[in-house]
């Protein structure tokens, strides 16, 4: 199953916005370790959804968890992180 381009776009807005405000190290660090777990995570991150949607709107916010339950979709965070992060490094 392939991903469709909302969902591309998602991720590429989540990414980005970890890459603005300097977070991709850690962030790395924390979808590498948990992408064998990532239904788990995405359902931890359901629970802290109330606290943590005062950041992003409930929406985009409740999509991107349902794309990070899959693992493959994690592995696509990943590369884009670090495509973004080379590019705003070498700006």
């Amino acid at each position: 199953m392939t991903m469709n381009n909302e969902e591309k776009e998602t991720i590429y807005y989540f990414a980005k916005k970890i890459v603005e405000k300097g977070l991709a190290v850690p962030a790395i660090f924390l979808f590498e370790s948990t992408k064998y777990i990532s239904f788990v995570a995405g359902q931890t991150l359901i629970f802290l959804g109330p606290i943590l949607t005062f950041f992003v709107s409930d929406e985009k916010y409740y999509s991107f968890i349902e794309l990070l339950e899959r693992k493959r979709n994690v592995e696509y965070l990943i590369t884009q992180i670090e495509e973004l992060n080379l590019a705003y490094k070498n700006k």
